[in-house]
């Protein structure tokens, strides 16, 4: 039998509603109802015996809880439990905001901790400076105003080739997951839709100076003007020979010029620069011939164990920016090139040199620091070995055809 339910109300309710007056649900829901909190009854018969009890609830839900309880059960007694309300969800945890400032700091000393090559830094710091010399334009401060529409027009503004402009992609990509992983983003916002340029994959043509250009070089260096030059370290003389010195060390030892510009005698050993120690607890050393030993050692006499360090700061970015000036002044002076003369290209030429006398591409690849895979792409044009190779081929296949005759391919 189903239990009825209704309101009575008290001497002190709220409402003014008069003592023991009843009320129902359905009353209350008529307009101009005043609500109170007097006590809800219940009343009816189970197991034949009639009951009238306080629910002691006062809103309705809850009551018909209790009188369905009840009613499942058929007895008046035993202990009522009412289902738990549903909980409110919990609030979420509010994002800490961080300036865009803060942002690049922090990654930036998570990237010097790493012990990352220092050349690599330094790519990381010009991609920071970038990125908050764009934020500033816009007026941004903190890292959670940027938005995928302005990080596709940051990326879309960079003014690099494919390949350069490929890797800055990754760069970008990096420095948002390393926010997010921080909570400072709720989500990255550089789009999956960003794809690097056309041509990024292609495998970069190495173009070494020929023996030719060489010897135009040298002599350039030769017609450069002395520079007399003062700091608060001492002075000196700049000439061509101090030039021609640095470039015949990138020659003969394939040194990137960072690695030539902070050159320690300690490298030296004899006739042997020390170049890089391998996975394998092995070192790979370079040979030079006696007079660039001795003019390097002359350098060191007069300038000290950095011979090419010359009153000035012994930063690299320093060091690199005053000999690849130097060296640009030199490649004025040389005259016209095929290709865009750059100081990395004396390690493609201290490469180009060893294939093409022969020297195997594995022993090849260690003094590069490189796999022979990467060798064989970049540097396979002057490779003796793959071009006797690919003769043999062609020859094999065209020796059975009869002169002046037309070849036809056969299909398939």
């Amino acid at each position: 039998m189903a239990l009825a339910l209704y309101r009575r109300h008290r001497r002190d309710c709220k409402a003014g509603h008069s003592e023991e007056r009843r009320s129902s649900e359905y009353d209350e829901k008529k307009k101009g109802w005043k609500r109170c909190e007097c006590p809800i009854f219940i009343s009816g018969t189970l197991q034949g015996t009639f009951k009238r009890q306080s629910t002691g609830m006062w809103e309705w839900d809850q009551a018909r809880s209790i009188a369905s309880h009840l009613e499942r059960t058929g007895m008046w007694t035993g202990k009522v439990t009412l289902p738990r309300p549903p909980s409110a969800p919990e609030a979420p945890t509010p994002r800490s905001r961080i300036t865009i400032a803060s942002a690049v700091k922090v990654f930036l000393s998570n990237r010097e901790g790493a012990n990352i090559a220092a050349s690599t830094l330094r790519k990381y710091r010009t991609f920071t400076n970038q990125f908050t010399t764009f934020a500033d334009r816009l007026g941004y401060v903190m890292l959670d105003q940027l938005t995928s529409g302005d990080i596709d027009l940051f990326y879309s503004q960079m003014e690099l080739g494919s390949r350069t402009k490929a890797k800055r992609l990754g760069t970008l990509r990096a420095f948002f997951r390393f926010c997010v992983n921080r909570k400072w983003l709720s989500e990255n916002p550089v789009s999956a839709d960003i794809r690097p340029p056309v041509g990024a994959n292609r495998m970069s043509n190495k173009a070494p100076f020929t023996d030719l250009e060489l010897q135009r070089i040298i002599s350039a260096c030769d017609r450069m003007q002395d520079v007399v030059w003062s700091s608060g370290k001492g002075g000196g003389r700049w000439t061509g020979d101090d030039v021609k010195d640095f470039i015949w060390t990138m020659i003969y030892t394939g040194l990137r010029i960072s690695d030539v510009g902070l050159f320690n005698m300690n490298r030296l050993h004899g006739n042997e620069v020390f170049l890089r120690a391998k996975k394998n607890g092995g070192e790979v050393f370079a040979y030079i011939p006696d007079w660039l030993r001795e003019r390097l050692t002359a350098r060191a006499n007069r300038c000290g164990s950095r011979p090419f360090v010359v009153g000035q700061s012994e930063r690299l970015e320093t060091v690199t920016d005053m000999w690849r000036r130097k060296i640009n002044s030199v490649f004025g002076l040389a005259g016209r090139f095929e290709e865009r003369p750059t100081p990395h290209r004396f390690r493609h030429t201290f490469a180009r040199i060893l294939l093409q006398r022969g020297v195997p591409v594995a022993d090849v690849a260690d003094l590069l620091g490189d796999d022979e895979k990467t060798v064989r792409e970049h540097y396979s044009r002057w490779v003796p070995e793959r071009q006797a190779r690919l003769t043999k081929i062609l020859k094999e296949a065209f020796d059975d055809q009869p002169k002046g005759n037309l070849v036809v391919m056969p299909k398939g």
